[in-house]
């Protein structure tokens, strides 16, 4: 970002720097990176109770069509995942796909029950102009995108967010993982999604802007609940093998390559009919060149982005595209990717970091069993 470019702040900046946060410039936001606790017990406190996060930087739309049938083809247009079976009150994840097979960005898209004809969107933060411009851009006549400026977005994460929103009234308990559901909290109309991004139970929210500080003041008074910065949304994300977009995934990745093969359902593997399908079809049928792996690194030095990862006898084979200590696997953990010939679970490798060999084992991702609720 440069020097010219005004850092935008979401609605809760001034509850973020009266509860001491240190603020960082992140994707165009100020933003908090941690509170005076530290990252270390905020991510064990997302682990044990309920974390708070600020994720208003967010971009939040809908797709608006005559009716579901129009409106989900227009998706599938520019995504490899199936939206005409999306059931009501259901969510999914999917890629933005350039012509190539490239990741433009990785985003979430739902069906709210009893709004036919709309498919509300999530889109990334730094990614979310263009996002929007490209969508706008390749949408039938009878559809129309519309962008929600006066939106915040809330994730409330950790084991005990299911007991603090039904405290509240909103009687999420019969929510599963990636079910989408209309809620009031003390009169604040809200959407809830069970979902998130730190591999564990929670919920993401999506309230009005001038709603927000008073929801999230609201939250914040159960002492089961304390606020959580980017340092512990990172650390959570890595242990849980979950992609962020501009480093482990971006438009030289492909799904497939990224081990996202998951989110692209059967139909759409058969059929195509997506940007990039050739490629992905063939990389589904042969397996692709290379594939996004998760490392175990020895000792207690964490390998950053841009490592590079070599074969025991030096030969440089890939470069780390995420990387930090992880506090529940209480070492350094990473991710990156290496040819399909060195990505076997149990392969020994090295990390090159400041001109010294890490060694580094690759292990199955997550690094720390998700717990959503199936």
């Amino acid at each position: 970002m440069s020097h010219d470019t005004p850092v935008l702040e979401t609605p809760l900046s001034a509850a973020h720097a009266a509860l001491g946060a240190r603020m960082v410039p992140f994707a165009g936001y100020l933003m908090p990176v941690q509170y005076p606790t530290g990252i270390l017990a905020e991510h064990q406190w997302v682990r044990d109770h309920a974390g708070l996060f600020d994720v208003s930087h967010m971009g939040q739309g809908a797709l608006v069509g005559p009716d579901h049938a129009t409106t989900a083809k227009a998706l599938e247009r520019l995504v490899p995942a199936d939206a005409l079976g999306l059931e009501p009150g259901r969510q999914r994840y999917t890629q933005l796909l350039n012509d190539e097979g490239g990741i433009l960005d990785d985003l979430m898209y739902s069906r709210e029950a009893g709004a036919d004809g709309r498919i509300l969107l999530v889109v990334n933060a730094a990614c979310k102009a263009d996002d929007w411009a490209h969508i706008a851009a390749n949408l039938p006549a009878e559809v129309r995108l519309e962008t929600f400026e006066d939106r915040a977005l809330l994730a409330l994460q950790g084991p005990e967010a299911e007991a603090v929103l039904e405290a509240l009234g909103a009687e999420v308990g019969s929510m599963r993982f990636m079910d989408v559901a209309a809620h009031t909290i003390a009169g604040v109309p809200m959407l809830v999604s069970r979902s998130g991004y730190t591999g564990e139970d929670g919920f993401e929210i999506s309230v009005a802007a001038c709603d927000v500080v008073r929801l999230w003041d609201l939250l914040l008074q159960d002492e089961r609940v304390k606020p959580i910065g980017l340092g512990a949304r990172d650390s959570l994300r890595l242990e849980g093998g979950l992609c962020l977009y501009g480093h482990d995934i971006d438009t030289t990745t492909s799904p497939i390559e990224a081990g996202l093969s998951w989110s692209i359902q059967k139909r759409r593997r058969k059929e195509g009919g997506f940007p990039g399908a050739e490629r992905i079809q063939r990389e589904l049928a042969e397996g692709p060149s290379r594939m996004r792996v998760g490392l175990l690194v020895a000792g207690r030095q964490p390998a950053r982005e841009g490592a590079e990862i070599a074969t025991k006898d030096g030969t440089i084979v890939g470069r780390v595209t995420s990387g930090g200590f992880g506090p529940s696997v209480e070492g350094p953990v990473a991710m990156g990717y290496v040819p399909l010939i060195h990505a076997q679970p149990g392969t020994d490798l090295d990390l090159l970091v400041r001109g010294k060999a890490l060694p580094a084992r690759i292990v199955a991702l997550p690094f720390v069993p998700a717990r959503f609720r199936r």
